[in-house]
């Protein structure tokens, strides 16, 4: 909800220096709100060209540390940075010389210089996908591409912010990972847990799609099942994270949230230089949170002060799923408030009902010509079996949703056909099977015979 007297959204400066060097104190355990559980650690900490936190509401500046409130106006908190300075073309060159994952970004992330020598996911640097097929069938003429996240290790984009997360969590001291989850983040957070050494014990809705449930239980950590919806068990979760129960817990979405949202720049980054270090004109990204939306902006705008694109206007349009779609519902009706709802989608990745980054998503939208619009539960379904058909990718619901939000967005038209496009598609069908099961199957049934095969107009 937008805090009356406070800017819509802080500007984040983007520093440039020639060092990476970390003043940030982690021993910063003072009274801000978001610091409970931390293991008293006072010290520099590496999170290489992290300078501080900075507040979006009013801009009040924290040394790094486990916090995700401003202590002086409650705002969240990000990361700010000295970003290398110098030549971009080095820069780019230095970036294609790294590993085919987002440690290839180090330079520009809250991590250590040595990231990519420590036992992490690695995930990151999918693969962008030129949608001809796709383009012709929605009317698309300025190009059109997917970003499909479905190749990361737990098959969904959670595995970028919740590398982040894990290296904040080895700065900080932190023994157990932790998060409140529509399904993709736990087994995100279980594997990231089982690969680097650390205890998981995540928290989910009780009625959560099989797959997503079986998934993040396999990785041995604790999966706990909360009666309610994502929004009555993020509320659990903030309990818990300031009862003693919680000391040595690092929740990747509360108290290491500024890092972990870092995670989701990479898919800017990828994606402009994946199209040869450009800018898109038209981005379409699904909204739960609203933090990977929010964070591919401020990625895009740290490549052109970088000078690693060319500066020009984008649109980013947001995708919501009718049965949970308060932001959409506040751009249509020109509001600034995101008034919670209760969830009732097939898309429950994306069912946040009180979405913490709403107000930002809206402002984002606003100011780069975009918009944010939603489509129902049949539509959901009717995208995913057409982006499948047309470019063989079986997307999770959350997938479903951007393109059919494409879809209508054109039809509408909110986006022009023209400018070149990129929808993003955030996990793989199979988590998501019980959306498409019911109208999808074999063409026929038949006897294993060719007069059969006849039989069935098959020939």
């Amino acid at each position: 909800m937008r805090r009356k007297g406070l800017a819509c959204m802080a500007v984040h400066t983007v520093g440039t220096t020639d060092t990476t060097e970390n003043t940030g104190n982690a021993g910063n355990t003072g009274s801000a709100a978001g610091n409970p559980g931390h293991p008293q650690q006072p010290g520099r900490v590496d999170l290489g060209p992290a300078a501080a936190l900075s507040c979006r509401e009013c801009g009040h500046r924290t040394p790094l540390g486990p916090v995700f409130a401003c202590a002086e106006c409650f705002g969240p908190l990000e990361v700010a940075y000295e970003l290398p300075a110098g030549d971009p073309e080095a820069l780019r060159e230095r970036i294609a010389a790294g590993p085919d994952n987002i440690w290839r970004y180090a330079p520009l992330l809250p991590v250590p210089a040595d990231v990519a020598e420590k036992p992490n996911l690695n995930p990151g640097f999918t693969k962008l996908i030129k949608a001809d097929r796709l383009a012709r069938e929605l009317g698309v003429t300025g190009g059109l591409h997917v970003k499909d996240d479905s190749g990361n290790p737990t098959h969904s984009f959670k595995d970028r912010v919740v590398a982040i997360a894990v290296e904040a969590a080895r700065a900080f001291g932190f023994t157990t990972l932790s998060c409140s989850s529509t399904g993709n983040l736990a087994g995100a957070v279980g594997a990231a847990a089982a690969r680097s050494g650390f205890r998981s014990c995540v928290f989910i809705p009780h009625d959560l799609e099989a797959g997503k449930v079986v998934m993040a239980a396999v990785y041995g950590g604790d999966l706990v099942g909360i009666e309610g919806t994502y929004d009555d068990v993020n509320r659990f979760c903030s309990e818990l994270i300031g009862d003693p129960i919680g000391e040595g817990w690092g929740f990747v979405n509360v108290n290491l949230r500024p890092y972990y949202g870092e995670g989701s720049k990479t898919l800017a980054y990828e994606i402009c230089e994946q199209l040869g270090w450009r800018l898109p004109d038209n981005l379409v990204v699904p909204i739960a949170s609203g933090s990977q939306l929010t964070k591919i902006d401020k990625g895009l705008k740290e490549l052109i002060a970088l000078g690693l694109v060319e500066e020009k206007p984008y649109k980013i349009f947001g995708a919501q799923a009718e049965g949970c779609s308060p932001v959409s519902r506040a751009f249509k009706d020109g509001h600034d408030v995101v008034r919670p709802v209760k969830p009732d989608t097939i898309a429950k990745s994306l069912a946040i009902g009180n979405p913490a980054d709403g107000p930002y998503v809206l402002d984002i939208a606003r100011r780069t010509g975009g918009a944010v619009e939603d489509v129902n539960d049949e539509q959901i379904v009717d995208a995913i079996k057409l982006l499948a058909r047309t470019e063989g990718v079986f997307a999770e619901t959350a997938g479903g949703v951007t393109v059919g939000v494409l879809k209508k967005l054109i039809e509408t038209g909110q986006l022009d056909p023209s400018g070149e496009t990129v929808v993003l598609n955030t996990g793989d069908g199979l988590k998501t099977l019980d959306a498409v099961a019911p109208t999808t199957g074999p063409s026929a049934t038949i006897r294993p015979t060719l007069a059969s095969f006849r039989e069935a107009g098959l020939a």
